[in-house]
Order: structure tokens, then C-alpha cells, then sequence
């Protein structure tokens, strides 16, 4: 799979999770591809900080901008999966990454500002779709408020439904301390020493729903 982590908007959690699906994914057998196209270059830092501490065994990352479509062909096929992570803005990289991507996973804060940004996503999935009619768009609720007295992803979901073009993620990531620390050890909320169980069930969850596999990858694939 040729899965797109992107947004229009920024400080939506895109890395964290693209990481997070990555580690997920290598646990499971597959040899996958961490292709950062974001000139922070989050995922390359988290990606080294993973390296050095002997973590790194089934990911692979890489740095690219501009025009990604030749790049990403002519790696997709030495690896189970590709996961890509662009800036969060509109931009030739994420433009360009929809136009060979199976599947765009779109995280998306449950605030007003963060939710009028998923008009312009809307937009650039029609255009893409074009070029690319097999393009699917997950929108999931991401860094939501962890207390249950908090109403806003009922609301925000009810806002996404809104839009035929993406489909909404049955899962919600809240916004736990347990992605941030384990971010700055380049590991995973599941590798942690002391796991917290609610942020493991969370992205476990997601990570379901995105790539409908359950199962640890079998010598046979």
C-alpha cells in the first residue's frame, strides 16, 4: 500500500501517527518504507533517534520534495508498503503524492479552524481523483481532549459527514502524553516500557481500519 499521512493544515499530529502506523506495520513482518517529504523532516529525526538506539529493523527512511510521483514508483516495489509524510499546507509534494497514493489518511483536530482546513482537502481529493480514480480519504480524530465530559468529537465527526469525498475513521486518538514521549525515544506508543494501554488500543485501532489486517505477515505474505 501507498499510504499518504497529509493535511492542509498544521499541528495536526500527521508525523506521529505516520511513524506510529510505520511501527505497527514492521512489527507485523512488512518491510516498509518511511518516505518524508516534509521539510521539517520530522520523520527523519524520529526515524534516526530510532536508528541509534538498534530499533530501526524493517523501516526504511528516506527524504524527498517537489514532484514525488517518479520517486515513489520506482521505490514502491522493494517494499510491502510506503508511508508518506508531507508538510502540513497545500504544496507540490502533497499534490503530487495524491496522485500515486492508495489511500490518503487525513488526522484532523476537532476544532472549528481545524475543520473548515477539510474543505480544501475535499477539493484537492476530487482533483486528484482525476488522474488517480482508486484514491481513498480516511479523515480520523486526532489529539481530541482525553476527558470523556468533552463532546467535540460527536460534533466534528458530524461535521465531516458532510463530505462524500472522505469517509470518517470509526477511530479517535486523543491527545495522550504517551505519543510525545514516545516520539523523543523514536519508538512507538506500543514499545514503550511502560505501555499506556488507552494510546496502544487507540492507534492499534486506526491502524485496522487503514490496513484491514489483523494478522502478523506470514512467510507466505
Amino acid at each position: 500500500m501507498i499510504l499518504l499521512v497529509g493535511a492542509e493544515k498544521g499541528g495536526t499530529g500527521k508525523t506521529t501517527l505516520a511513524v506510529n502506523l510505520a511501527a505497527l506495520r514492521a512489527s507485523r513482518g512488512y518491510e516498509v518504507l518511511l518516505l518524508d517529504a516534509d521539510p521539517q523532516k520530522s520523520m527523519s529525526f524520529w526515524s534516526a533517534t530510532r536508528d541509534s538506539e538498534g530499533n530501526g529493523q524493517g523501516m526504511t527512511c528516506v527524504q524527498k520534495t517537489g514532484d514525488l510521483r517518479s520517486s515513489v514508483m520506482s521505490l514502491a516495489p522493494k517494499f510491502d508498503d510506503v508511508i508518506i509524510d508531507t508538510g502540513g499546507r497545500d504544496s507540490e509534494e502533497l499534490r503530487s503524492a495524491l496522485l500515486v497514493a492508495n489511500l490518503l489518511l487525513i488526522p484532523i483536530k476537532p476544532s472549528q479552524y481545524d475543520l473548515w482546513s477539510l474543505a480544501k482537502m475535499a477539493v484537492l481529493v476530487d482533483d486528484a481523483r482525476t488522474f488517480n480514480p482508486n484514491l481513498s480519504a480516511l479523515a480520523t480524530i486526532n489529539l481530541a481532549s482525553p476527558h470523556p465530559g468533552v463532546s467535540e468529537v460527536e460534533e466534528a465527526k458530524s461535521y465531516l459527514a458532510d463530505y462524500k469525498q472522505i469517509k470518517v475513521a470509526e477511530s479517535v486518538l486523543r491527545d495522550r502524553i504517551a505519543f510525545r514521549r514516545s516520539t523523543r525515544q523514536g519508538q512507538a506508543v506500543g514499545e514503550m516500557k511502560a505501555i499506556d494501554s488507552k494510546a496502544n488500543l487507540e492507534i492499534t485501532s486506526l491502524y485496522q481500519e487503514v490496513f484491514h489486517d489483523r494478522a502478523q505477515k506470514t512467510a507466505c505474505g
